[in-house]
């Protein structure tokens, strides 16, 4: 990955639609060597996909919820990983280090929605030994992106 690749990289995190005409104008490229880069950063698995962001209160999920939940087995955590994965409301799983538990991110309609998550699909999941749940009140930033350290 050259100074260019992360030219593109930057511009298609601001603004993913972009065409590619108008990101070979802005690095100063033919199009048609700008489509062969991005290919390449596809297949390399350097770009791994595209997400369209919603508004959620659009969508009746806009109560978002970090739960942390306990495991009595720590082998059991790639299961329950999956096990959470598959779950439609959640947005994301981590496996904290030092606290033997994992970390979900999940968006619902309201406090009855979650509660019925909780209770009948993630308490549920085998080696669950408990969870604690912290409600969001407000939302300041909320972003995929990454910080992309340009290359010297």
């Amino acid at each position: 990955m050259d100074k260019i690749d992360v030219q593109i990289l930057q511009i298609l995190q601001k603004k993913a639609r972009i065409p590619n005409v108008e990101v070979a104008r802005t690095i100063g490229m033919a199009p048609s060597a700008v489509l062969e880069r991005i290919k390449k950063l596809e297949a390399s698995g350097v770009i791994q996909g595209y997400e369209v962001r919603l508004n959620p209160d659009m969508f009746q999920c806009a109560l978002v919820a970090f739960v942390e939940i306990k495991v009595s087995d720590p082998g059991s955590f790639p299961e329950i990983g999956r096990n959470l994965s598959a779950i439609d409301q959640v947005q994301e799983v981590h496996y904290l280090a030092g606290q033997d538990c994992l970390m979900v991110k999940l968006r619902v309609k309201d406090n009855k929605e979650l509660e019925t998550l909780l209770l009948q699909r993630i308490n549920n999941i085998h080696d669950v030994s408990a969870t604690r749940t912290h409600i969001a009140l407000s939302t300041f930033k909320e972003s995929a992106k990454i910080v992309i350290n340009t290359l010297s």
